[in-house]
């Protein structure tokens, strides 16, 4: 059994293969995520920079393996970091994190000459993941090049990529977030702040996006408007 920190349960354990398959979907959702991003900013590069080629490029059964794509690799690579993870053999059950987190479990290995294989592969990993961020940052560069010297094209950047840009952002936040504090992070703040910012990439971005890409829909926006009137007409009767 393994120890850690929980919200809800006055029992804080967690057994052995639950806190794995923990760790295999947190941070399969956080990989996927960034995946998506991805595939979402190739998807506007094509819109706008290959507007003739764009229903050849993005037929359906291309989305369709794309989208299967972006689920299915961040699910296997974070498979096999478990399953290494699975091999070692732990000299302490504590973890001291919120949830089960697959490098903390690393660190308890009895034998660090043991945890080779799962460094290489974890740098295999972040350098997967990185690669995607350069590819996002590539596809805005052309995208920002060939929008501004046309109105039309920075009308279609104003509308499909400001939203994805606010995604993104609120995703990197909340990831750099968490790792500041893992790397610098005093001891002495309060638990709850550490609750907090241990979850912040699981609660804010799947709460912000439906936000950011609703309110552009025109129906969601005039709702919103009517709500807001009526508050205020309320409020002016009131007083």
């Amino acid at each position: 059994m393994l120890k850690v920190y929980d919200l809800l349960s006055p029992v804080h354990v967690i057994s052995y293969s639950g806190c794995f398959l923990q760790a295999q979907v947190l941070y399969s959702f956080a990989f996927s995520d960034l995946s998506f991003l991805a595939l979402m900013a190739y998807d506007r590069y094509v819109a706008i920079c290959r507007p003739l080629q764009y229903h050849t490029i993005m037929s359906k059964k291309n989305i369709i393996k794309l989208v299967c794509f972006s689920w299915f690799t961040p699910f296997c690579i974070m498979a096999i970091n478990i399953c290494l993870t699975s091999r070692l053999k732990l000299c302490s059950p504590y973890i001291a994190s919120l949830f089960c987190v697959n490098w903390i479990i690393v660190t308890l290995a009895c034998f660090p000459a043991e945890t080779m294989v799962n460094n290489i592969f974890a740098y295999i990993t972040i350098i997967v993941y990185v690669s995607h961020g350069v590819f996002i940052v590539w596809s805005y560069i052309y995208l920002i090049r060939t929008c501004v010297n046309s109105i039309e094209n920075r009308a279609k950047f104003m509308q499909t990529c400001v939203p994805h840009l606010l995604s993104l952002i609120t995703f990197v936040f909340t990831i750099l977030f968490d790792l500041m504090n893992i790397r610098f992070g005093s001891k002495k703040l309060p638990q709850p702040f550490k609750n907090f910012v241990a979850m912040e990439f699981l609660v804010i971005p799947p709460l912000m996006n439906p936000l950011i890409y609703g309110f552009k829909l025109t129906k969601i926006r005039n709702r919103l408007r009517e709500v807001l009137t009526l508050k205020n007409k309320l409020s002016i009767g009131v007083h």
